[in-house]
């Protein structure tokens, strides 16, 4: 079997490229920096999202069924550097050549790995190949949208039309998975700030969780899965999560219907 790896990432402004990017004092705080980004990008485009590649990331988080079982973490430790979540994340993909599962991963996730790779001078063949090195990936790529190797289900699920998007969160709840717990995007900077890093892992692990979910919910729908064989992949994610004495999952746990 093909191992599956659903992912999420999380990021904040990369306040170190934005004072180069906008020549500013360096001795201004993190979140002046920040500030003064979120009040130009209010003046350029009537929101505060930053750019792509104004942001570093945080966090990412996995969960991978490989084998006989499955197990949903974070990658690396709350102390490593963004150059190491990265390089991680791509490991594993030379390492498992995984089937690639996201929620918006080729609206956001990807994209932001892409330039913050470029910006730490990170390689990843594998990722990267479209045939060149392997004849088969010529017409399935984890690059081009329209191929297998990489599945953004919101994406898809929308016949690739933007205005019938819908959130992740929202999605799995009319499901009844639990969805988001503890925060969502939007806090994620003021958790940072804070210096919450661990709980804003947490909160990664818990979308990587509900992506897998979707996941699994959409081979139900494509036949690949009969429902008992749904039912039992459900109940591996359950049990392997029933393990865990870690507090967010218990949370979760009690947020599943």
């Amino acid at each position: 079997m093909t191992p599956v790896l659903a992912f999420d990432i999380e990021t904040a402004p990369d306040c170190d490229g934005l004072r180069r990017l906008y020549d500013l004092d360096p001795a201004l705080s993190d979140k002046d920096v920040a500030e003064i980004a979120f009040q130009r990008r209010r003046t350029a485009a009537n929101h505060d999202f930053l750019q792509l590649h104004q942001q570093r990331v945080i966090a990412i988080a996995c969960a991978l069924r490989e084998g006989d079982g499955v197990c949903v973490w974070s990658l690396g430790t709350p102390e490593d550097s963004e150059a190491d979540l990265i390089r991680r994340f791509f490991d594993g993909i030379e390492k498992y050549t995984p089937q690639l599962v996201s929620w918006n991963g080729g609206g956001f996730d990807l994209p932001v790995l892409h330039y913050r790779s470029l910006v730490h001078g990170i390689s990843a063949p594998r990722y990267w190949d479209q045939g060149d090195e392997e004849r088969d990936f010529k017409w399935n790529n984890y690059i081009s949208r329209y191929h297998a190797r990489h599945l953004d289900l919101m994406d898809l699920l929308a016949l690739y039309q933007p205005r019938n998007n819908v959130p992740l969160d929202e999605m799995a709840k009319l499901i009844g998975f639990p969805g988001k717990l503890g925060m969502d995007g939007s806090q994620v900077w003021g958790a940072y700030l804070e210096g919450k890093l661990r709980e804003i892992r947490s909160y990664c692990e818990t979308d990587a969780a509900n992506t897998y979910l979707l996941y699994l919910r959409f081979q139900l729908l494509r036949g690949v899965f009969d429902q008992a064989q749904y039912a039992r992949e459900i109940e591996l994610v359950r049990s392997t999560l029933a393990k865990s004495s870690e507090a967010h999952w218990r949370e979760f746990l009690g947020a599943w219907k």
